[in-house]
């Protein structure tokens, strides 16, 4: 199968959904290729129902209603969405008034051709790290052993032990508190990488006895055979192990990133993850950006918010890749009739 489209974005995360958006207004035609079964990334295959906090304008949303509402926003605007492929080579097919034409292959051997290349695959591909020193924790999978909350319903009145010290499990700490049996948060030390109104929360929990911080603790064993029946940790001070009953363990240690084929496309990486400059995002590739946690440049944050501002811009360069020496046509939505036809907002 052969397409060509205005951009191709890999990657139907966030900010690849809101690349359709800023196209849309721009009059330019999206494709998404994404290697997962579903829009979303890593808000709907990792933590659908964590809450985000810090969108503009939304004060509580979770992973899955903010995927949900993007989704619904580039409802007006053509894109095509191709999922369960990966994206394998990247090819220079023409140049034209040194304007690069690129020809994207998928391992199901769809072709497109376009001028401007997205880039919006997160961390790349994932997997979720295993707790040190636990031969096979896996074989406990879905029988009281995760590494991501897909259903914060599996926790209610259950035993529960978080282990970590990020962001991730502080935040699953005081979102599983209303719902779990009990929460035991172990870490090794009594130090956290997360933000500090989460670590506050986490604290302010403990004192009035809806957590159990456990510190200077790591996993010893897991006891069960065909399910978690309880964990033995180890004190990191005493050397001492104490057992304690447990009906799930939720290891959150991060993840263990893999750029897959993105190695083989001869852009400037910087600690597994894309240069860009800061003007319009492009790689050190003409026609090729990378936005969202995928890119790399002075003074990066890995929020979406961040990956939403790269993107808008990215777009505006893309537009000039496809009409080279035409005005930028910008205008704010509010003054877009046609936009506010196409959203239903006036007849």
């Amino acid at each position: 199968m052969k397409i060509e489209t205005d951009i191709l974005v890999i990657g139907a995360g966030p900010v690849g959904l809101f690349t359709v958006f800023e196209a849309g207004l721009l009059g330019l035609k999206c494709t998404l290729i994404d290697n997962l079964d579903k829009v979303g990334g890593q808000c709907s295959e990792l933590y659908p129902e964590k809450p985000i906090y810090d969108i503009p304008g939304v004060p509580n949303q979770t992973a899955q209603e903010h995927v949900d509402a993007l989704i619904q926003q580039i409802e007006p605007f053509a894109y095509d969405l191709h999922l369960s492929q990966r994206v394998e080579v990247i090819e220079t097919v023409e140049i034209d008034d040194g304007i690069s034409t690129w020809k994207v292959t998928t391992n199901e051997g769809l072709e497109c051709i376009t001028k401007n290349i997205f880039i919006a695959a997160g961390a790349g591909s994932f997997e979720a790290r295993r707790p040190p020193n636990i031969e096979d924790p896996d074989k406990f999978l879905d029988h009281g052993v995760s590494y991501f909350v897909k259903s914060v319903e599996n926790y209610r009145d259950k035993n529960l032990f978080i282990f970590g010290g990020g962001d991730s499990a502080l935040d699953w700490t005081v979102e599983l508190a209303k719902v779990a049996k009990t929460v035991s948060l172990v870490h090794r030390r009594d130090e956290f990488r997360g933000a500090q109104h989460t670590e506050a929360q986490m604290r302010e929990l403990v004192k009035t006895g809806g957590v159990k911080l456990l510190t200077p603790f790591q996993i010893e064993s897991i006891q069960g055979a065909d399910k978690v029946i309880g964990v033995t940790l180890k004190n990191f001070d005493t050397k001492e192990n104490v057992a304690k009953e447990a009906d799930e363990l939720l290891f959150l240690f991060g993840l263990n990133k893999k750029l897959g084929p993105i190695l083989d496309w001869e852009l400037e990486l910087e600690q597994k993850k894309i240069s860009v400059n800061t003007e319009n995002f492009e790689t050190s590739r003409d026609g090729i950006f990378a936005v969202g946690d995928i890119n790399d440049y002075p003074g990066k944050l890995d929020l979406i918010l961040c990956g939403f501002h790269e993107t808008t811009l990215a777009v505006q360069k893309a537009y000039k890749r496809i009409h080279p020496g035409e005005r930028v046509p910008f205008g704010y939505t509010t003054s877009n009739t046609k936009l506010q036809k196409k959203l239903g907002v006036i007849d």
